[in-house]
């Protein structure tokens, strides 16, 4: 008989609960990354940098350089893909979160957490296709790349952008990285970046902030 009231009390419950819906944040102008995929020599001095700046322990990787290689020889070929949080149009980290922690800035579409309201639930996590958040087990807390938005506020650059020795990692207006309109050493006169590589998750998914100059392997068909 209780066990019949109990279920009557959820179904009443589920009744009365009203559906949010999230309404993506559309920004005055939104930042993104840019990586050429061939000219990166995977020296992880970006990674290096971040873990720095962040006071991450060994672990968590807010940024990761990727090595990508294949091919029979003699015909072998080998690049590099550099990611981290994307700063997507549509984050499916953002919904998920239970308290409203993880947020979208309206002035440059950065996707930050307030880790004061991180409860640790990690759901973020696993809603992400691209791996960008990242559990802190000392802190119960997930983080990730915020595009070190104390830097960008004073008009600097992240620190994986400036530790870059080859100045093929950048940040700038998506749109126009995406055209190729936006002065950076990460892209060759004559060269047009991508939206998305092989192995990438589907960029319609999230619409994640990022452009590439790919490996001639690793242009998607």
């Amino acid at each position: 008989m209780a066990e019949e009231k109990d279920l009557d009390k959820i179904k009443q419950a589920v009744k009365r609960r009203r559906k949010a819906v999230y309404t993506p944040v559309v920004p005055e102008m939104q930042l993104g990354f840019i990586h050429h995929n061939v000219d990166c020599i995977g020296c992880r001095a970006c990674e290096i940098a971040c873990k720095d700046k962040n006071g991450l322990a060994a672990g968590p990787r807010f940024r990761r350089v990727m090595y990508v290689e294949g091919g029979k020889f003699p015909e072998v070929f080998a690049y590099k893909v550099n990611m981290s949080c994307n700063h997507c149009a549509e984050p499916a980290c953002l919904p998920t979160c239970p308290t409203g922690a993880i947020f979208k800035r309206k002035k440059d579409g950065i996707v930050d957490i307030d880790s004061t309201l991180c409860i640790g639930c990690r759901k973020c996590e696993a809603a992400c296709p691209y791996g960008a958040p990242q559990f802190i087990p000392e802190e119960n807390v997930v983080s990730k790349c915020n595009m070190c938005v104390d830097e960008i506020d004073a008009g600097r650059k992240p620190y994986c952008v400036m530790a870059c020795m080859m100045r093929v990692l950048d940040i700038g207006p998506i749109d126009k990285l995406w055209a190729g309109e936006h002065p950076t050493t990460a892209l060759a006169p004559g060269e047009m970046p991508v939206k998305a590589v092989k192995n990438l998750a589907d960029p319609e998914l999230t619409k994640p902030s990022i452009a590439f100059v790919p490996h001639s392997k690793g242009k998607l068909e």
